[in-house]
């Protein structure tokens, strides 16, 4: 090899490894800058999801038309969720419909919580309708209970009530307001 092939093969690899470094460390760099740090590792669109609980028996339907997962806390983020929750085996109760603006739900399904324009519907053992509506509702499928700190009204034909906070069995359509609970008769409300 000349001295003139030496010297450019020497200027060819000096080249290479400034590029390779160049590289790695703007890799480096992005990671630590978050790069991809917020993107989700799955996304649905416009899907239906049915969630078994440990004895294999449906905890619940969701329907939406986005969901995504943060692969992070394995949690999912929904935009206007449809929560369906069937009764327990046997009820002559009806499931309930939940619908919210946004839902999130934990890592193993264990809780949900929906924010925004939340509005449960059900029916009790003796067909008669039930309605919630609040700002924010936290549910656990598994157990069959619901919980909220915000302001709460509850509607069943003939009586509207309205409280701060709620605890509630969903499966015996058990509903507690926790303070400031005020009840009204309303021949109006079917």
């Amino acid at each position: 090899m000349t001295r003139r092939g030496v010297v450019i093969f020497l200027l060819l690899l000096v080249g290479a490894v400034l590029s390779t470094w160049a590289l790695w460390s703007q890799r480096d760099r992005d990671s630590l800058a978050g790069g991809d740090a917020n993107r989700p590792d799955y996304t649905l669109h416009d899907f239906e999801l049915t969630v078994l609980d440990e004895q294999g028996a449906e905890a619940f339907t969701l329907i939406a038309p986005k969901m995504e997962r943060d692969p992070k806390v394995k949690t999912l983020d929904i935009a206007t969720p449809l929560f369906v929750i069937p009764p327990k085996a046997g009820s002559k109760a009806t499931p309930w419909e939940v619908r919210s603006k946004t839902g999130w739900v934990s890592e193993k399904g264990e809780e949900v919580r929906l924010r925004g324009g939340v509005d449960a519907h059900s029916t009790n053992a003796d067909g008669k309708p039930v309605k919630i509506t609040t700002d924010h509702l936290n549910v656990f499928p598994d157990d069959k209970r619901a919980t909220s700190t915000a302001k709460v009204t509850v509607t069943q034909p003939g009586f509207i009530l309205n409280g701060q906070g709620l605890e509630a069995d969903l499966d015996a359509k058990r509903i507690i307001l926790n303070s400031d609970v005020k009840a009204r008769y309303d021949r109006s409300v079917r």
